[in-house]
C-alpha cells in the first residue's frame, strides 16, 4: 500500500512561509472521515461511543473536532480532564483512566462526572474517603500470563501494571454495591498497535465472558464493557492496514453469541482509540539543514528526536516521502537523523529514497498520535507549532511553537538579573 502524503510541495513551501519548520500539520478531512467510519462500523451497538485517548494527541482544536463527531474523551491525569472540559466535554463524555492516581486527580473526575475507571482495588477505599461513590463506575481486568493471537504472543498482561485479577473484579464489584454503586462498566488492554482484524474479537470474548460471571455471581449490572485502545496503524507500506468495518462485525458475533443468550443485549460497548483516530492523520514536516558523508551518508533535519522520540525510543518505523520527489526512485541509502546529542537520535536508519539536497522537504509519515505529545527538551530543544489543515484547504495555527522564553518561564533568575540572552534579543 501506498503511502501518500496529504499535502503537496507547493502548499509546505507557502506554509513556511509562515510558519518554519518543523511543525505538526493535520489533516482534518480525514479525521473526520476516520472517526464516521470508527462509528459506523459500531453502530449495531445502540449505545456505542468513542473516547478519544487524549495523550495520544493533547489539543483542543483536535478534540473539537472529535467531539463534534460524536466522541468523548479518555483522560488518565487532572490536566488532562480538564483539557478535555476546557471544549465542553463532561459528565458520562469523559472517561476517567489513570492509575497511581493523586488525590486531586479523583476530585476533578468526581467533581465534572466523569466515569472513573478503578485500576486498583486498593484504590477503591482510597477514593471512598474523598467522595460518595457515583452510580456507575468501571474495573480494569488484567487476566495475567501471556495474550497471543493464533499462537503469536502479542503482549504479556502478567508482566503489566494495569488493572485486577478476576478474583479482586468480584471483591470490586461486591465493595462497590455495598458503596451504593448500581451500574459497572469492565474494561482492560491487552496488546498495542495490533495491525489484524481479530485483536477486539478476542478481547470482546474475554471481556464478555467475564460480564456474564460477574452478572451471575453477584447480581451486578454491567452497563457497558470499554474495549479500549490497540487498534493499530500500518506504520510500513507493506504491511496491510485494519479494516474497522470487519473488526466492528467480528465484536459484533461476539456479543450475539455471548451475551444475547444471557439477555445482556443492553450492554453498550466504548472505545478509547488514539494511535488510530489519529496517527495517519498527522505528520511531522521538516526541511533538511545538512548533508553529512563519513562511514554512512546522513542527511540532518532541523527537527528531531525531541520533536518525535518514537523512533529513538522503541527503534519505531515512520515512512518518510521527500516532498515533490514522490515518483523519483529510491535509491540512495541514508540515515536521516536530528540534532541531539545523542546517537539514537534517528528518524531512519539505512532507509533508501530519492537523492536528498539541503532544503528538501520531508514529510514524516503517521504521526499524528504520540508525536508532538511525547516532546521534550533536551538539549534546550524547543517543542514545534502545531497546525491544522481545514476542510477548505486552509492552514489554522493549534499550537505556536515554543520559544526560548517558554523554556526558561519555570526558572527563577532573580539572582542573575539581566544577564540572561534569549535569542529573540540576538
Amino acid at each position: 500500500m501506498k503511502k501518500t502524503p496529504f499535502v503537496t510541495l507547493e502548499q509546505v513551501r507557502k506554509i513556511a512561509q509562515q510558519y518554519p519548520t518543523p511543525f505538526y500539520l493535520y489533516d482534518e478531512n480525514g479525521i473526520r472521515k476516520n472517526a464516521r467510519a470508527l462509528k459506523k462500523a459500531f453502530a449495531w451497538n445502540a449505545g456505542y461511543k468513542e473516547y478519544f485517548a487524549v495523550k495520544a494527541t493533547p489539543n483542543p482544536y483536535l478534540l473539537q473536532i472529535l467531539k463534534e463527531e460524536g466522541c468523548g474523551a479518555d483522560c488518565s491525569s487532572d490536566t488532562e480532564l480538564m483539557l478535555a472540559n476546557a471544549v465542553g466535554l463532561s459528565g458520562h463524555d469523559l472517561m476517567f483512566s489513570s492509575n497511581v492516581t493523586p488525590k486531586k486527580d479523583f476530585q476533578l473526575a468526581h467533581a465534572l462526572g466523569a466515569y472513573l475507571n478503578f485500576d486498583d482495588y486498593n484504590l477503591i477505599d482510597f477514593a471512598a474517603r474523598l467522595f460518595s461513590m457515583p452510580d456507575t463506575v468501571c474495573l480494569r481486568f488484567n487476566p495475567g500470563g501471556i495474550f497471543a493471537l493464533e499462537n503469536h504472543i502479542m503482549d504479556h498482561p502478567g508482566e503489566a501494571k494495569y488493572g485486577m485479577t478476576e478474583a479482586q473484579i468480584y471483591r470490586a464489584v461486591e465493595k462497590l454495591l455495598a458503596l451504593g454503586v448500581k451500574h459497572f462498566g469492565l474494561h482492560a488492554f491487552l496488546a498495542s498497535n495490533t495491525t489484524g482484524d481479530e485483536y477486539y474479537p478476542r478481547l470482546a470474548e474475554i471481556l464478555f465472558s467475564l460480564a456474564v460471571k460477574v452478572h451471575k455471581r453477584t447480581g451486578a449490572h454491567i452497563a457497558f464493557i470499554n474495549l479500549s485502545g490497540g487498534i493499530g496503524v500500518n506504520y510500513k507500506p507493506d504491511e496491510k492496514p485494519c479494516n474497522i468495518e470487519r473488526i466492528g462485525e467480528g465484536v459484533r458475533a461476539v456479543y450475539e453469541r455471548v451475551l444475547v443468550p444471557e439477555k445482556m443485549d443492553d450492554v453498550a460497548l466504548y472505545t478509547e482509540l488514539g494511535r488510530f483516530m489519529l496517527a495517519p492523520y498527522g505528520a511531522l514536516i521538516s526541511k533538511v539543514l545538512h548533508e553529512k558523508d563519513i562511514y554512512k551518508h546522513y542527511v540532518g533535519l532541523d527537527a528531531c528526536a525531541a520533536n518525535l522520540m518514537r523512533p529513538a525510543m522503541y527503534g519505531a518505523y515512520h515512512h518518510i516521502t521527500v516532498l515533490g520527489k514522490e515518483d523519483q526512485p529510491c535509491d540512495h541509502l541514508y540515515d536521516v537523523t536530528g540534532g541531539l546529542c545523542e546517537n539514537n537520535d534517528k528518524f531512519a536508519i539505512d532507509r533508501l529514497l530519492p537523492k536528498i539536497r539541503v532544503g528538501d522537504y520531508l514529510f514524516i509519515h503517521d504521526a499524528g498520535a504520540h508525536g508532538h505529545s511525547m516532546g521534550y527538551n533536551y538539549n534546550g530543544k524547543l517543542r514545534s507549532a502545531e497546525l491544522l489543515l481545514e476542510k477548505d484547504g486552509s492552514v489554522k495555527l493549534i499550537r505556536r511553537a515554543e520559544t526560548p522564553e517558554d523554556y526558561f518561564a519555570t526558572l527563577d533568575f532573580s539572582e542573575f538579573h539581566d544577564r540572561l540572552t534569549t535569542g529573540n534579543e540576538r
